[in-house]
């Protein structure tokens, strides 16, 4: 399958997606990720969500900038939450381990997103009785798990760009941003 270049906003983190086959598109409407766009500088996404490509991170290579990503999260258990230094665009989200392999672009950052193709699955969609339903979440987690366990019986869950697997920390300190910041971010 065909690889897709990503980028900040200003160009000083770049790379590529490769394989976009081995993934899967997908729309968020949860309010982590809408909180996180507005963090980072991004336009308020509303009740629209925000896509991303959810991967291993294998198939994420950088060209340039790599050593300008730092990571923040809303709580300590939380999805890491990847950002270029040089301009605060947020890149990724990433699990807090290496040990299940898994990364999601924000498709904002790709030129093209229609090579992606369609998004397949739908998360946290509000209800007009203040609920969430879900769409495609069966392609999502069969095609997470699959993906993830491949890449842990190949070892490739060691190429990874976000984590030393000496240590299995984040290759970034984690600034964990207080309590009830995503809620005053969404006020």
């Amino acid at each position: 399958m065909a690889d897709v270049p990503f980028t900040c906003r200003c160009g000083g983190v770049k790379g590529t997606l490769h394989n976009v086959g081995w993934g899967n598109h997908a729309r968020c409407f949860c309010q982590s990720c809408r909180a996180a766009d507005i963090h980072t500088g991004d336009p308020d996404p509303g009740d629209g969500g925000i896509t991303v490509f959810q991967t291993t991170p294998d198939k994420i290579t950088f060209e340039t900038g790599q050593n300008k990503l730092v990571c923040f999260s809303f709580g300590p258990k939380n999805l890491l939450r990847w950002q270029a230094e040089c301009c605060g665009a947020l890149l990724f989200n990433t699990l807090r381990t290496p040990h299940v392999p898994f990364a999601a672009l924000r498709t904002s950052r790709i030129p093209e997103p229609d090579r992606l193709g369609p998004v397949r699955s739908r998360g946290f969609i509000p209800d007009k009785n203040g609920r969430h339903r879900h769409e495609g979440m069966r392609h999502l987690v069969l095609g997470m798990i699959g993906r993830s366990l491949f890449a842990r019986l190949t070892g490739r869950w060691k190429q990874t760009p976000f984590f030393d697997l000496g240590t299995s920390r984040p290759v970034a300190e984690v600034r964990v941003l207080p309590e009830g910041a995503r809620h005053d971010i969404l006020k």
